[in-house]
């Protein structure tokens, strides 16, 4: 007496196909991962919170090097000229930030004499990133009132913070990645993994399940 085993491939193929996609993708733009998920309103209404952004390294053919909003050529990224990039300060314990460069600066430099008086606090003088301690960029979100550097968020930027910059937005679909990183803080990341791979498999189980009924139906 025999028995037909279960077909379970429809269980896995879709956590396959997006960890495929994931892969391909890195392999693209040349970071992993290749998208962050928006957590704040600071860089709207180009990116709003929630917003999944794709980003490539910052070197990265053919999007080429680093341009500042100051830059005559600049391209126009996320509604307004220059690179928005994504570096995080070593040793301050925060999560990255999602900012726009301003200008690039040298060490030494009183780097308040070029930027817009309504960005900054104070004068070099009464602010602790001026001037300028190495080689770098200012920074500031698109709809925050102060330079990084002058509301205190981070130091000059070098490019060795500086993990990719952003090529596009897909509205929304940051929620996705917002969640399941809430969930791996709260939870751990290996039960998360689980959870979401198991959903993934009963997912494509249920898929597999609806499209072989179809195809079982119109046979008759």
């Amino acid at each position: 007496m025999s028995s037909r085993r279960p077909d379970r491939t429809g269980l896995v193929a879709p956590a396959v196909a997006v960890l495929l996609i994931a892969v391909l993708l890195g392999s693209l733009v040349g970071t992993w991962p290749p998208f962050v998920a928006v957590e704040s309103g600071s860089m709207a209404p180009g990116v709003e919170r929630g917003d999944l952004v794709v980003v490539t390294d910052t070197d990265r053919a053919p999007w080429g090097d680093l341009s500042t909003a100051a830059d005559p050529d600049a391209p126009t990224r996320l509604g307004e000229a220059g690179d928005v990039v994504v570096y995080t300060v070593p040793g301050a314990g925060g999560r990255p930030v999602f900012h726009r460069l301003a200008f690039p600066v040298d060490a030494g430099e009183d780097w308040t004499d070029r930027a817009d008086p309504e960005l900054l606090a104070g004068d070099c003088d009464e602010l602790a990133t001026c001037p300028a301690a190495y080689d770098g960029y200012v920074t500031y979100g698109d709809a925050n009132e102060l330079y990084d550097q002058s509301a205190g968020i981070a130091p000059v930027v070098p490019d060795e913070w500086i993990a990719g910059k952003a090529l596009f937005a897909v509205p929304d679909l940051g929620w996705i990645r917002v969640g399941i990183d809430a969930a791996a803080a709260r939870y751990g990341g290996v039960a998360t993994g689980v959870v979401l791979v198991g959903g993934a498999g009963l997912a494509g189980g249920v898929g597999a399940l609806l499209v072989g009924r179809l195809r079982r139906g119109r046979r008759r």
